[in-house]
């Protein structure tokens, strides 16, 4: 079996691998129509940049052969004054053009990785959520982000091959058309005008690409062998080398338990596969090594017969001089286009894993029916009501049901607490809520209409959510309660005392406007556990949702802290409809109803005063397991 597997692996790779030319160019349009959509102008201005670099030296060699022509001929003063200024007035010219087009290029090149960056944070932004929790679309992510940030293969290589295009066409198109005057001139030995040497240059010319060519196909076809076998080196180079020892969350484990050690026996390994991927190198070198004897002498050959033809007579010395330095760049031009036609195929193949990953599709349905907006203040009606009727779902690939046959009505207004043990559904029960995942059987509704129906958007818009692994962001402390640029400064110093930070608040710097963490303001302000979760805390306020959902909002929070917000929730939730999970069950007081999960079902519903009156109850026996460890030691 395994070995069908390989086989068929290498059919794949040998399909990619010859691409067909149409294909080739549909993928090319789509790249660059990308590079300007993400990076507009970068193309533009590199193709420009290098039209300006690579006619530059035609224009000197032209006016350089003229001048020499002129010494070695009738030496007429006005005519060499005028060649010399026209030479150092162009060469000023293309100098003052280039600097100014190449600090654009620069500028726009430094940003190229981070708008690459953006290209994966859209496309991930726009994925249904199950995808990003699919560990296989994941690592299809990662290997396409490996392939471009290594070795720059892919979109990277479509902007320094902009430049390698533009290059090759007026090395080719100025070369031909200087080189004319070679072949057309008559020298005193017959010979030396045969027109058979023409197609002798020609020959060698092409030849020297020929082998150029396939001296890069080899090379390339042993680079992304290489490349594949180097993903790993690539992960733990940079978990041992920056991850592990550079970040901080990471310290204090990595000195108590001297993970040092792992990463001298990793770092050993990595060494040697590196001695034994030399191998490789050497072919990767070797190749075009050869490849470069053979366009040495293809030069030779362009290099003798100019000299040959300049001794019988044909043409002066700065002729020599302008002919051997355009079949050179002749030469130079037909190898870059052989070379343009490896490198475009090898960037192709990596560019249609890229556009695999872009192109997968959104399979969850967004709706259509727009969420009625209700007021959400004390004598609005605030009339959202949700049912879940026989809801069961299973993770994508998984034949486990994580809930079965959940019939629960989310009431206006009310507290709803759910509790049970870990892997009970209860976060599951959340995700499907917030419509992260759809129902695998049965229906959820809104106002009595499944949500699927609604539009997307408006729909999560509903909701104002505190995940159990919520995170805070390098930005400052009122951006990260307002979750965006704009926000109301009392309103943020309001929920944030609501969520128990006020008295913290008072002692930041700079207050609502400190920035958070120090990844980007030396400033920063580190915060604890506790407090990251009372500003999670204050966010879910400050949206003002008509839904508050809240996954273990205390389970970093000090028993007085905790104390605190359970005093202040029934303010902080107002008149909105509140779902509370939590292993803490003595918080769960304070709800009109608590739902049991066990095992992927509601074994239990009521108040708290009615469940652990219910003795043998999955509710008591949780109750009774936590009050004991406060009754023991009174």
């Amino acid at each position: 079996m395994m070995e069908k597997e390989k086989k068929e692996e290498k059919k794949e790779e040998k399909r990619k691998e010859k691409l067909p030319l149409r294909r080739r160019i549909e993928i090319t349009s789509r790249g660059f129509r990308l590079l300007g959509k993400y990076c507009p102008g970068l193309a533009r201005d590199k193709a420009f940049h290098e039209l300006v670099a690579s006619l530059q030296p035609f224009v000197i060699v032209w006016f350089s052969a003229r001048i020499i022509d002129e010494i070695t001929g009738e030496r007429r003063a006005d005519l060499l004054a005028l060649y010399v200024a026209a030479t150092v007035f162009t060469g000023f010219l293309c100098a003052v053009a280039k600097g100014l087009i190449n600090r654009v290029c620069s500028e726009k090149e430094a940003q190229m990785w981070a708008c690459f960056g953006k290209i994966f944070s859209d496309k991930q932004m726009s994925l249904d959520f199950e995808d990003l929790e699919n560990a296989g679309i994941q690592r299809q992510k990662k290997q396409v982000e490996e392939n471009l940030y290594m070795f720059g293969n892919g979109m990277a290589q479509l902007v320094w091959g902009t430049a390698t295009l533009v290059r090759c066409f007026v090395n080719l198109a100025a070369s031909l058309s200087m080189s004319i005057g070679l072949f057309a001139a008559r020298s005193r030995s017959e010979r030396m005008n045969h027109p058979v040497w023409i197609l002798i240059l020609l020959l060698c010319i092409f030849l020297g690409g020929r082998s150029y060519y396939g001296a890069s196909v080899r090379a390339d076809k042993i680079f992304r062998e290489w490349c594949k076998r180097t993903v790993w080196f690539d992960r733990m180079s940079a978990f041992f080398g920056n991850e592990l020892f550079m970040e901080s969350h990471r310290a204090k484990d990595v000195r108590i338990y001297e993970q040092n050690i792992m990463a001298e026996r990793a770092m050993d390994k990595m060494l040697e596969w590196n001695r034994h991927s030399g191998r490789s190198v050497f072919f990767m070198a070797l190749y075009p090594a050869l490849a470069g004897v053979l366009v040495g002498l293809a030069n030779a050959v362009c290099y003798l017969y100019v000299v040959l033809k300049a001794y019988f007579g044909a043409f002066g010395a700065g002729s020599i001089v302008q002919y051997v330095a355009v079949l050179s760049r002749l030469g130079d031009g037909w190898r870059e286009l052989m070379y343009l036609l490896s490198d475009n195929a090898t960037y192709c193949a990596y560019l249609q894993e890229m556009f695999g990953y872009l192109d997968l599709p959104n399979r969850k349905y967004q709706g259509t029916i727009p969420v009625e907006k209700r007021v959400l203040c004390q004598d609005g009606d605030n009339e959202y009501e949700i049912e879940f009727c026989n809801v069961s779902f299973r993770y994508p690939g998984s034949e486990t049901w994580v809930l079965k046959d959940i019939s629960v009505k989310l009431d206006v207004g009310k507290r709803l607490a759910i509790v049970g043990r870990n892997g009970s559904g209860k976060t599951t029960f959340i995700k499907l809520l917030c419509r992260l995942y759809d129902p695998t059987e049965g229906e959820i509704r809104l106002n009595g209409i499944d949500i699927r129906k609604y539009d997307y958007r408006e729909y999560m818009s509903i909701f104002s959510v505190v995940f159990q692994d919520f995170r805070l962001f390098s930005f400052p402390l009122a951006q990260n309660v307002a979750a965006g640029r704009e926000y109301d400064g009392d309103r943020v110093k309001k929920c944030l005392e609501d969520a128990g930070f006020g008295e913290r608040l008072s002692r930041m710097p700079a207050g609502i406007e400190t920035p958070l963490y120090k990844d980007f303001e030396q400033e920063g302000v580190e915060v604890s556990g506790g407090e990251a979760q009372k500003i999670a805390l204050a966010r879910g306020i400050y949206r003002n949702a008509p839904f508050l959902v809240l996954d273990e909002p205390t389970a970093a929070l000090d028993p007085i802290a905790e104390a605190e917000v359970y005093a202040r929730f029934q303010g902080i939730a107002g008149n909105r409809t509140a779902v509370y999970i939590s292993h803490r069950l003595s918080s769960c007081k304070f709800c009109d109803t608590i739902l049991v999960f066990h095992q992927g079902g509601i074994v239990q519903r009521g108040t708290h005063e009615e469940l652990v009156s219910e003795e043998g109850g999955t509710y008591s026996r949780l109750w009774n397991a936590q009050a004991q460890y406060y009754t023991q030691f009174r």
